[in-house]
């Protein structure tokens, strides 16, 4: 039985518990703050940080808007790790402003009914 349900945004076909995370995940960090009516707060400040130079600053600053917002509007999810792996990160895609990064998180199935108790599985998102 899933724990948590939903209706995926592109099929209209039902999700449930990770891949229903995901697209959370996706939509916390496409919807820019201020866009939403009734929720002025919601959203995460990546797009305002996009065209930035790549210098480990923005970088910061950018790990730091996820885990904010992860942390603010997705409490199934607690961010572990936030890497930069180097094979998809060489010199030529920095240069054109591609980068990849790989997020562990801790998925909490049952955070929603208030119970954050870990679960035993971590995923890459």
């Amino acid at each position: 039985m899933p724990i948590s349900t939903g209706i995926d945004r592109t099929t209209g076909l039902p999700l449930s518990d990770l891949d229903h995370v995901r697209q959370a995940f996706v939509t916390i960090f496409t919807t820019r703050p201020g866009s939403r009516v009734m929720r002025r707060t919601f959203g995460a400040l990546v797009a305002a940080l996009l065209g930035r130079p790549l210098v480990p600053s923005t970088l910061a600053v950018f790990v730091q808007a996820i885990s904010l917002a992860v942390y603010l509007w997705e409490p199934r999810l607690r961010i572990l790790q936030v890497l930069c792996p180097v094979p998809p990160n060489g010199v030529r895609s920095l240069r054109f402003g591609q980068l990849t990064m790989a997020i562990l998180a801790e998925y909490r199935p049952y955070a929603l009914d208030g119970d954050t108790t870990t679960g035993v599985r971590q995923i890459w998102l």
